[in-house]
């Protein structure tokens, strides 16, 4: 187990933030409510890790507490939060996202015409 100090521990959770700012756009004062920010984007297990570290900080000014958080387990937990929001691409997700808007505009104006020429048979207007 490695020893753990108040820095070590704000240096993991600051660079968590800084990944999640990248790869998500969360701005937050903090790890734990750009966490919340975060929500049901990042995946269940990241998100209990990176709540390792958010554990970690609530010690962080209490030395003998420090001595119950493990300084490896901490490391781990946020090279792997960390190496998977290093592969979300923000331009990809915008541009899916503007897909998705025109794809259901198209569809629905589709809708609409096919409405519209359901009515005038209906009628008799064609």
């Amino acid at each position: 187990m490695r020893m753990v100090s108040e820095d070590s521990i704000k240096k993991h959770s600051a660079r968590i933030q800084s990944a999640l700012t990248g790869a998500f756009g969360v701005r937050a004062k903090s790890l734990s409510s750009a966490l919340r920010k975060t929500g049901r984007r990042l995946p269940k297990r990241l998100h209990a890790q990176a709540r390792l570290i958010v554990d970690a900080e609530g010690l962080g000014g209490n030395p003998r507490l420090l001595r119950q958080v493990d300084g490896a387990a901490l490391a781990q937990a946020e090279d792997a939060v960390v190496r998977w929001l290093d592969t979300i691409d923000r331009a990809d997700r915008r541009k899916g996202f503007w897909i998705w808007v025109g794809a259901m505009i198209g569809f629905n104006l589709l809708l609409i015409v096919a409405a519209v020429v359901v009515w005038m048979w209906w009628t008799g207007r064609v």
